[in-house]
């Protein structure tokens, strides 16, 4: 079997330096998704009764992408460096799947943005609503993480309208009374700013996916070139 040729090997490393730039990808996929799912603000959006599942839907999509995509640059890493056609080949499969996937699952992220927000904030005076009524400790600690994590207070516009109780609010001081932020202002403010940072993250995700499917076609032309020389 013959050796690969110098514009060959260096094929080869880039393959290397961009699967691991996309293992990378996938690590900050998976912390945003993590992030989601576990950040003192949102967190409660999973166990809470009634909770929306638009948001959990693509929080758990996010997870799942970024941990294969860790696999699947693993994955490419050890095809390059072995020069293995069958890993290079099974890479090239699972990127073009996970490329197609994202790609899907973007067009849906973006069409069902306002339906997230809003599911999100009817739950929030669901839970607000049911408070008033019941009392119940579990509500009230919902609803404390939600207006802390936020520093909002209350699904009112104006402070006049505010019948939150007290404990379950920010506490204020002086004229920060008159400036008290709505909660379903502050809840669709949170998410727009998430969707900035996971569509840019998904951006160049995609970017280095088609790089990566580019050089391992070429690398694996490059392998079975010098396979077939004798």
């Amino acid at each position: 079997m013959a050796a690969l040729t110098g514009g060959e090997m260096c094929v080869k490393y880039l393959m290397f330096a961009f699967n691991f730039v996309f293992w990378l990808a996938g690590t900050g996929v998976l912390a945003v998704g993590l992030w989601l799912r576990f950040d003192h603000r949102t967190r409660n959006l999973f166990v809470a009764e009634d909770a929306p599942s638009g948001f959990y839907v693509v929080v758990c999509i996010l997870i799942a992408t970024g941990g294969l995509m860790m696999l699947v640059g693993f994955l490419g890493c050890c095809g390059a460096i072995q020069e293995s056609m069958c890993m290079l080949g099974l890479f090239f499969s699972f990127l073009l799947l996970i490329f197609t996937v994202e790609l899907a699952v973007g067009i849906w992220g973006f069409s069902v943005q306002s339906k997230v927000v809003d599911d999100v904030t009817q739950f929030y005076k669901q839970t607000y609503d049911k408070y008033k009524q019941d009392k119940e400790e579990a509500l009230k600690e919902i609803l404390h993480l939600i207006q802390y994590g936020l520093n909002c207070c209350g699904p009112f516009s104006t402070p006049e309208d505010l019948e939150t109780p007290e404990e379950t609010c920010p506490k204020r001081e002086g004229l920060d009374v008159l400036i008290t932020k709505s909660c379903p202002d502050a809840i669709e403010k949170f998410f727009t700013s998430k969707l900035h940072i996971i569509g840019a993250v998904a951006i160049g995700v995609g970017v280095i996916m088609i790089l990566g499917m580019i050089f391992s076609m070429l690398l694996c032309c490059a392998i079975r070139k010098t396979q077939e020389i004798v």
